[in-house]
């Protein structure tokens, strides 16, 4: 064989191992040290678009974010601030799927945070509901899909300790269908 021959095999030998590799099958991902990654959960995948502090009384489009909160829940005690999260589903599966309703934030202090309820009037909150087939939260056609974050919100009052110490904040999302099957993400601050 021809010097010419034994590279042509070569390569074609180095494709073949390759591509044995790559099969249909997607790995898992159920853990991440950044956002933006897509986590499993289930047979539905979620994405932190962004999160941050929000800070109302000085920032027009953060009082968006925070209306909808109930009169008991809409002052922060002392020490807390509000911290909002947007997240992006997508139902991977051509039939129906729960999204998830169960979040909790914690800290490297141990403390937990869960979400603050929003009401209806927020075009930007969190509602679970059921994925249709291949189906998206939040729709392409809602508010929160037209903006630059095409993120639903999650809305928490974090200890301002915890934003500034005890960090990294992580983000557990809990399966709907299996209490067992939860992803986290570590969250920007």
């Amino acid at each position: 064989m021809t010097t010419r021959r034994f590279a042509a095999a070569g390569a074609v030998l180095a494709l073949a191992l390759g591509a044995s590799g790559c099969g249909n099958k997607k790995d898992v991902v159920t853990q991440a040290e950044t956002e933006g990654i897509y986590l499993d959960v289930g047979p539905v995948t979620y994405q932190v678009q962004i999160s941050r502090q929000l800070n109302p009384a000085a920032i027009p489009e953060d009082r968006t974010f925070v209306s909808g909160v109930a009169a008991g829940e809409a002052r922060l005690g002392p020490g807390e601030a509000w911290f909002a999260v947007f997240i992006r589903a997508e139902n991977e599966s051509d039939d129906p799927q729960p999204a998830a309703t169960a979040f909790e934030i914690s800290d490297t202090d141990g403390h937990h945070f869960e979400p603050i309820e929003i009401g209806p009037e927020n075009p930007f909150r969190w509602a679970g509901g059921t994925l249709k087939g291949r189906g998206v939260l939040p729709g392409p056609n809602s508010v929160a899909g037209q903006t630059s974050i095409n993120g639903l919100e999650l809305l928490f009052k974090i200890k301002v300790d915890s934003l500034d110490s005890s960090r990294p904040l992580k983000l557990e999302i809990h399966s709907p269908r299996d209490p067992k099957v939860v992803a986290d993400v570590d969250l920007d601050v």
